[in-house]
């Protein structure tokens, strides 16, 4: 089992960010399979992590209060900024997953022409898109809040790292 990095972010009076880590696994997906998008989304949906989408990563810094969401990379590389705009940039490259907690800012600073991925929630939560203005607060803070721990790790299921990084 490969370990995740994991990295908390602080509110920084903008983005409410979590108190749970984020997850960056890197190199873990199967890129070389002749659909990569699709097992990608297999791999998410034997988890639970459901109602997948295809796309890139939005260039403003957003985050959601209603659920947890999984990015996975099947295509490309991007320079994502998590926790807002003080936050971390990080390089993720094809095969790599990022496991972003309710409430952590995302933001895509700049990628490659065929940077793509496949995003899912875990029990195929519904999903909102926050931008970190002044009134989304305390609501967002609230729902944050009760955003239940998913059942299981995206890649690894029940016994993966997500349960014991977030309890």
């Amino acid at each position: 089992m490969t370990e995740p990095i994991t990295v908390i972010f602080k509110d920084d009076g903008t983005i409410p960010n979590s108190r749970f880590p984020i997850l960056l696994y890197r190199r873990i997906l199967n890129v070389s399979d002749k659909d990569p998008a699709c097992s990608t989304e297999n791999l998410f949906a034997a988890n639970d992590w459901t109602r997948p989408w295809r796309n890139g990563v939005y260039p403003y810094h957003h985050y959601h209060s209603t659920s947890h969401e999984v990015l996975g990379v099947y295509s490309g590389s991007a320079t994502i900024r998590l926790g807002g705009e003080d936050g971390t940039d990080f390089t993720v490259r094809a095969g790599d997953v990022i496991v972003i907690p309710g409430g952590v800012g995302h933001k895509n600073l700049g990628s490659s022409r065929d940077f793509a991925v496949v995003g899912a929630y875990p029990e195929g939560r519904d999903c909102d898109l926050l931008r970190g203005k002044p009134d989304d607060r305390p609501a967002a803070d609230r729902n944050i809040a009760r955003l239940p721990i998913p059942k299981a790790d995206p890649i690894y299921g029940e016994q993966g790292p997500l349960r014991k990084a977030w309890n």
